[in-house]
């Protein structure tokens, strides 16, 4: 019937048109629980490009009485549950994106009076018989056209959150339009739903918030809304199938965001990889490095030291409740890496408050950013492991324990090496290359050593597999009796053909030593 006022359901059909679709409905019947009850505020905040606009579509396409939808539906879970027909089309649905009014003034209010001003337009148009006090004001027209009607007003309020990513800075302008929400939202009786997604949760100030009346579905606590994070495991299986590609390859790529348990898939790369047919950083492409540079070019509270550490595959326990839901306040490392969850660029395991870089997309993404700043220490690292990778593959030692040695003495000034975790650590990163054809699994306090990696190589790389055994103040003889000695050949006991044995000392005197011996298995 209007734009933003009982939308018809055209944008939720782009959605079914497309090649791939997964059914995501069943979020209609878990919004359903919550209307007219006191829980019938729902913010989703998740990373772009992970479908919140199309699940915001959704609902207006299911709610809306602006069109008739009962047959989109019909095939769709949500057909079968009782709360079906109940709701279908029966609300005035309001579906606004934020970010088309605020760019409509030069200041905040000024976008704020616009969007209000077209609302009280469509308002006006579909009710027109109702005689409301003030025409002027938003929210008394809100209640005088549910008082005469009876009929409940549904929010659904795409991108909420764009004043705090575009005006970062202007706090009061943040201020200006949190009240203004709180007035039109909070406490009225009008309202059966609101369901609000961004990015970023709603900004806190001080020891309250203004929309404090909200839910709140984010990365950090997703609960109960896991499954509509992202794709599931079980979804992305179905299309793997259904595509003929290697889910284990599809894994590796896009998989890794651990959502209160729940294995969620990014899917925006998930549909581009399948309907492209080629694996590729597909996400991470929608935006430019200095997304991603902006942040951990910090060194706040050792930023520096944790990122490389993450880029080596190690996880870091953090207090993500002091994060104040804005991309400007961090009084802590914890603060910024909170946000990087909550864009996408690390994944939060809300049972050991630990993050990680959740994926191989994304961890090319930090080691491409860090390449290009002024990280020499890293970048020179990440920039020479091909070659590393090289030399381990033709059995130059000598080149693999300079290539080494040298990436411990550049990244001497981040990191500390005087213990497993550190060592380990820089073979890490000296080794990152080797991702793109080995699966790697790294083992700290295996036997008598410090640090052993197991590379076995991905389908379709006619590669050795590779056991390294890293030692201190030992020798590079000893290393590969270690490997010997305690049987890790079992580690590539479904692996047959060439291995090689690489073993690595490291002397506080001598620097590195290395041997190499190849297997036939």
């Amino acid at each position: 019937m209007g734009i933003y006022l009982n939308p018809d359901n055209t944008e939720f059909q782009m959605a079914l048109n497309s090649e791939i679709y997964v059914d995501k409905s069943e979020l209609i019947k878990r919004m359903n629980k919550v209307i007219n009850t006191e829980q019938r505020f729902i913010c989703v905040s998740r990373p772009r490009r992970f479908g919140k606009s199309m699940t915001a579509n959704m609902l207006a396409a299911y709610y809306s009485r602006g069109c008739d939808s009962k047959e989109m539906f019909s095939k769709y879970k949500i057909a079968d549950d009782p709360s079906f027909e109940k709701h279908l089309n029966k609300y005035n649905v309001i579906h606004i994106n934020m970010v088309n009014f605020i760019s409509e003034g030069k200041t905040v209010q000024e976008g704020l009076d616009y969007l209000c001003r077209r609302l009280i337009h469509e308002l006006k148009q579909q009710f027109g018989d109702v005689d409301c006090f003030d025409w002027n004001n938003l929210m008394s027209v809100l209640e005088d056209i549910f008082a005469a009607k009876r009929i409940p007003f549904i929010f659904i309020i795409d991108e909420w959150d764009c004043v705090f990513r575009e005006l970062k800075d202007d706090k009061e302008a943040q201020k200006k339009y949190l009240d203004f929400l709180r007035d039109i939202l909070k406490n009225k009786s009008y309202l059966a739903l609101t369901y609000m997604t961004g990015i970023l949760p709603i900004k806190k100030y001080g020891k309250h918030s203004a929309l404090n009346m909200f839910t709140e579905i984010a990365m950090t606590n997703a609960a109960p809304l896991e499954e509509f994070t992202g794709f599931t495991e079980n979804e992305v299986k179905e299309l793997c199938n259904e595509y003929e590609k290697d889910y284990n390859e599809v894994k590796r790529w896009y998989d890794g965001y651990n959502v209160d348990g729940v294995s969620i898939y990014n899917p925006k790369s998930v549909v581009e990889a399948l309907t492209r047919g080629k694996f590729r950083n597909y996400w991470t492409s929608t935006e430019n490095y200095e997304a991603l540079e902006e942040f951990i070019c910090r060194n706040d509270d050792g930023l520096r030291d944790t990122i490389v550490k993450l880029l080596a595959g190690e996880k870091k326990v953090i207090d993500s409740s002091t994060f104040t839901n804005d991309m400007v306040t961090f009084n802590s490392q914890d603060d910024v890496l909170t946000l990087l969850v909550h864009l996408g660029y690390l994944t939060f395991d809300s049972e050991t408050n630990e993050v990680s870089i959740p994926n191989y997309e994304v961890s090319e993404q930090f080691a491409s950013t860090i390449k290009i700043t002024d990280w020499s220490e890293v970048s020179k690292s990440l920039k020479v492991s091909d070659e590393l990778l090289k030399a381990t593959l033709r059995g130059d030692s000598e080149s693999v324990a300079k290539f080494i040695s040298d990436s411990h003495k550049e990244n001497a000034s981040i990191l500390k090496y005087n213990d497993e975790n550190s060592l380990a650590c820089v073979l890490s990163i000296a080794y990152y290359s080797a991702r793109k054809d080995y699966i790697i699994h790294r083992e700290l306090a295996t036997g008598n050593g410090f640090a052993d990696l197991v590379f076995i190589p991905r389908n379709g790389r006619s590669l050795p597999a590779m056991i390294v055994e890293l030692k201190k103040g030992h020798s590079a003889d000893e290393a590969i009796q270690q490997i010997k000695d305690n049987d890790y050949l079992h580690k590539v006991s479904e692996y047959s053909g060439e291995i090689l044995l690489v073993g690595i000392n490291y002397d506080d005197q001598k620097g590195y030593t290395c041997k190499i011996e190849k297997i036939q298995k």
